[in-house]
């Protein structure tokens, strides 16, 4: 991603389950720090020049130590969300220059956020994400009887950002819009809208340099629209995710394994109730191919699938322009 002029992020939560460095559950989060560091220098390793960040969850409760791990290794960008990170320039004061983008659904947590920067730590946000809880993947800034409803339309918000913006701030806070962006045809809409520019992931999960195991990917080139469901986490949060036997198990109330692995959670009634499910584990399982009791959080698009790709084709799809990454090999 970060090759072909993009920015690279990386996911923190979890980290360590896929690592060497985790053994048991008490050595969870020392191991998340040790994967944290391991990911950003392996980052940096194939793309020396590429704009490297991660995505810190405020729900998680290593959020603070994400943070510094991620600036003390080098992350030129933190985007964060699942919360409002009021205190992220604080964990991240180590250097300024990393960028700080939260992850908003309305005016109302941008301008609170903006505002608390502002007045504690006389800085802005670098840029809002705007998540669109109607289209977007995994967990969303958005209640289930709040879903679909109009007043949380990207169509309807992204403008609202952009006017807000232009208007507090001097237009120095550009608006992304995340949810729903597949090809150019929805990234031209976007910055119609008033954004600035667009945060993509499910569009990458079938690409060779994606680090998910091919059964994973499969199941998003083999899916269909009904396949697309909103589960509820243990975080208290409706989430979108692709229909699996895991999931079949849940919505028919089946039992499944509810043993907290990671206490990683600010929330949970996984750890708190000994209910429902560990979604740090169940995420994990999937992400190394266990199509039985796996969880694969996906956004609105990821029927749209269709076979295997490079990041580079996709990027020469989306601009029209030669791919940098194979310019450079091409001079080599």
């Amino acid at each position: 991603m970060a090759n072909e002029g993009g920015v690279g992020i990386i996911a923190t939560v979890a980290l360590s389950l896929a690592s060497d460095h985790y053994r048991k559950a008490k050595d969870y989060f020392k191991a998340n720090i040790k994967a944290l560091a391991d990911e950003l220098a392996w980052a940096r390793e194939i793309s020396p020049q590429g704009i490297i960040g991660v995505n810190c969850m405020v729900a998680i409760r290593d959020f603070e130590e994400m943070v510094r791990t991620s600036v003390e290794h080098g992350a030129q960008m933190i985007i964060s969300g699942a919360g409002l990170p009021l205190r992220l320039p604080e964990f991240a004061a180590a250097d300024p220059k990393t960028a700080l983008v939260p992850i908003v659904s309305s005016v109302r947590a941008a301008a609170l956020i903006a505002k608390r920067w502002l007045r504690t730590y006389r800085r802005i946000p670098e840029a809002i994400v705007f998540e669109d809880p109607n289209k977007a993947g995994g967990h969303l800034g958005a209640s289930r009887h709040q879903l679909y409803d109009p007043e949380f339309d990207a169509d309807r918000v992204v403008p609202e950002l952009a006017e807000w913006a232009r208007k507090e701030y001097g237009d120095e806070i550009p608006i992304i819009w995340a949810g729903g962006v597949w090809d150019r045809g929805d990234i031209d809409h976007a910055l119609s809208m008033g954004a600035k520019g667009v945060q993509m992931a499910s569009r990458f999960i079938c690409t060779h340099e994606c680090d998910a195991a091919d059964s994973f990917k499969q199941a998003f080139i083999d899916a269909k629209s009904s396949d697309v469901v909103i589960v509820d986490s243990p975080a208290g949060l409706p989430g979108r995710a692709l229909k699996t036997k895991f999931i079949e198990k849940l919505f028919r109330g089946v039992e499944v394994e509810s043993k907290c692995v990671a206490t990683c959670l600010m929330e949970c009634r996984c750890r708190d109730a000994d209910e429902t499910f560990c979604i740090a584990y169940a995420l994990h399982k999937a992400q190394q191919g266990d199509m039985e009791d796996g969880l694969l959080f996906t956004g609105s698009n990821a029927v749209r699938h269709t076979h295997m790709q490079h990041v580079w084709q996709i990027f020469e799809e989306l601009t029209g322009q030669p791919s940098p990454s194979r310019l450079v090999a091409q001079r080599g």
